[in-house]
């Protein structure tokens, strides 16, 4: 299959081959037909399948015929997590609209406004933007919505964790009844789903990976080590396996601006980026990065979203995630379009109970490694997956004077807070 066979109008065709792309990737083949009908969709796809051109492309080809955004208008709205997300998105726009009459801006927070609502003044056919400077725009006129054709929720799933929820809802509200409403996450968890309900109208469903799988392009392992001696470690797999480019993953902001100065002051060239850095030493960073620049660069989860690199080759989880999901998210980094990858874990002792929760996760037990001379002083306990299918329940019998299917006040669960970790 050809993207010349997908109903892409020329211009995108040629951008599309501009850029280097002979085939469409699954999501990308299933998705843009759909969309070019004006169909509603919910898609399912790992980090690093091609969904951004997967709906970009088809987008731009609906608009070119369309009326023009007049001042303050969108006509395409993308709603995404972060802001490096946001820009590598308008970055695609621009990349495979350049051939074509159509204006596109990105908004986000950690710079000034004003040069923002700027761009906005003439109207832009596609918008890009993160939900908090979004809301900051509005609330000053910056932006209308009676244009609105196409609204886009990508990363949805990493919304709803980062907390979210209730100014996507509160920007829905804005938008008119009528449009298309494309929605993308990695899964199609209950909280995706009970979101999807006040979204979507009779949406096409495509999934091109089986929730919570990891790709089998990247190549998993764990080196065991102690927590005291991971940066040592990982100094030592930079320089003997003579790794050109690596995204380290930790757990906090102030671990990531230690470890990144550690690296230099042992002669690797590396940089920090997360939520407190600025937006410029942020974009800084990741430019200096993808140009090679620098070797490492040290990220928390969340600044680490909108890096996309086709060919990045290593990934390393200097901490394992709290949280599983994340893990398949980090690894997903590498091992895209094609290309081969390795994800390296340094696994201590106290990071055992989270690394059991990936592996039951990813249904999975990742390989395990010691270089000599970072031999753990307390190993790890070996791992082991529950392959057994759970015993049926046996029915409880109803209590004396309790109704058969009530319940006490004392077995409501509680609902679990969102995290209210605000980014944009």
């Amino acid at each position: 299959m050809s993207f010349d066979s997908l109903g892409l109008p020329d211009s995108l065709v040629k951008a599309v081959k501009e850029q280097g792309y002979t085939e469409p990737s699954p999501i990308q083949a299933q998705a843009i037909p759909v969309i070019l009908e004006g169909k509603d969709v919910m898609a399912a796809a790992q980090t690093g399948t091609g969904k951004t051109a997967g709906f970009t492309l088809p987008l731009l080809a609906n608009l070119i015929d369309g009326e023009p955004a007049k001042a303050n208008q969108v006509r395409v709205l993308i709603l995404t997590p972060t802001r490096e997300l946001a820009a590598q998105i308008h970055a695609s726009v621009q990349n495979y609209g350049q051939n074509l009459p159509l204006r596109s801006a990105v908004v986000f927070g950690g710079v000034k406004i004003n040069p923002q609502m700027q761009l906005l003044r003439r109207g832009v056919d596609v918008l890009v933007a993160t939900p908090g400077r979004l809301l900051d725009l509005y609330n000053q006129n910056a932006v209308r919505f009676k244009q609105l054709e196409v609204l886009v929720l990508d990363e949805a799933d990493r919304m709803l964790d980062m907390g979210f929820i209730h100014d996507i809802k509160r920007i829905i509200g804005f938008l008119p009844k009528q449009r298309q409403n494309l929605l993308f996450s990695a899964t199609f968890s209950p909280d995706i789903r009970k979101l999807a309900k006040g979204l979507v109208n009779n949406p096409v469903e495509i999934s091109v990976s089986p929730r919570n799988t990891t790709a089998e392009s990247v190549t998993q392992f764990i080196y065991e080590v102690d927590k005291t001696k991971k940066s040592a470690l990982l100094t030592t797999l930079i320089k003997d396996n003579d790794w050109k480019q690596v995204l380290v993953f930790s757990k906090t902001k102030h671990g990531a601006n230690r470890l990144a100065k550690q690296l230099e002051a042992r002669g690797i060239r590396s940089a920090a980026i997360h939520g407190n850095k600025s937006q410029g030493a942020r974009t800084k960073a990741l430019a200096a990065f993808k140009e090679g620049q620098i070797s490492v660069l040290v990220a928390t989860d969340i600044a680490a979203r909108g890096i996309d690199i086709d060919q990045l080759p290593q990934v390393v989880n200097f901490d394992l995630p709290h949280v599983s999901e994340d893990y398949v998210h980090r690894i997903g980094r590498t091992g895209r379009a094609g290309n081969f990858g390795e994800a390296v874990s340094l696994v201590c002792n106290e990071e055992f109970k989270l690394l059991k929760e990936i592996e039951k996760l990813i249904k999975k037990i990742i390989p395990r490694k010691i270089v000599a001379g970072f031999e753990p002083g307390t190993p790890l306990p070996p791992s082991s997956l529950d392959t057994n299918a759970p015993k049926p329940k046996k029915p409880k019998k109803p209590r004396v004077g309790h109704a058969d299917g009530q319940r006490g006040a004392g077995g409501r669960q509680q609902q679990r807070g969102v995290r209210n970790n605000f980014v944009g």
